[in-house]
């Protein structure tokens, strides 16, 4: 059966990392990438036996192409530290790497989001796929600061079994999220030379609210769903609002 590396990131996750580690501790090794975290993540990694270096953050898909590379392994999964791979999805891995032959690049997992208590079940945040198991000699993530994604050369197949995804515990920590992700988009899209009418932004925001409320579905999921739909909406908005202020620095 091949080995599989798993790789994280981390940056002050002792909320999360311990339930994440738990949930991989069958790979081979598992590898993690500290940016400086400040409270107890690196002492709950320690307990894991988990092989722990560090580098200063410049962006997601720098980071975690670093981690790739640090690994001694073919084939990578990748989770995020606020993720947990499901036994279903870790039984389904397993079941795969046992045949005699692996004839993909890389699998692509679905992943469901828990926001404010609530196991989103319905809309584009519940089993959206992504690439996380991949073999590196076919690829591997790209450099984009925010919304990084894996590339690869070659097939690829969808698994059923679930990533379950606790990116935010708070409202709070959510617009602390939010306010990076923007800033950081802006700045890519700035370095790019994009421009984009404000104006049109701010007026297509009831567009986008009817977008991820009604299209989306979040109307399904409940309370939870309506404030992830209007946080959502806002995001755009906030985004190229951020953009014009460096087009417009003095």
């Amino acid at each position: 059966m091949p080995k599989i590396s798993c790789a994280i990131i981390t940056y002050n996750e002792e909320e999360n990392i311990g339930k994440c580690l738990q949930a991989v501790r069958w790979c081979d090794e598992i590898i993690i990438v500290d940016s400086d975290s400040t409270d107890k993540t690196l002492e709950i990694c320690k307990e894991f036996n988990c092989i722990i270096n560090y580098k200063k953050f410049d962006g997601y898909g720098e980071q975690k192409r670093y981690a790739v590379s640090l690994v001694k392994n073919n084939w990578i999964l990748n989770v995020d530290a606020d993720e947990i791979v499901t036994d279903e999805l870790r039984r389904e891995i397993q079941n795969e790497f046992s045949k005699n032959e692996i004839d993909v690049s890389g699998f692509y997992l679905p992943r469901s989001l828990n926001f404010l208590g609530r196991k989103f079940k319905y809309g584009k945040e519940s089993k959206e796929y992504y690439l996380r198991l991949f073999n590196k000699k076919c690829g591997n993530f790209d450099e984009a600061k925010v919304h990084e994604k894996v590339n690869v050369e070659g097939n690829t197949k969808k698994l059923k079994g679930e990533l379950l995804h606790f990116s935010y515990s708070s409202v709070h920590q959510y617009f602390e999220k939010f306010n990076y992700y923007t800033t950081n988009a802006a700045k890519e899209l700035f370095e790019k030379g994009k421009k984009r009418n404000l104006l049109l932004t701010a007026l297509g925001f009831p567009l986008y609210f009817t977008k991820n409320f009604f299209i989306n579905r979040n109307f399904l999921n409940g309370i939870p769903g309506f404030f992830w739909a209007l946080f959502s909406s806002w995001y755009p908005v906030v985004k190229y609002a951020k953009l014009w202020a460096l087009w417009n620095k003095k």
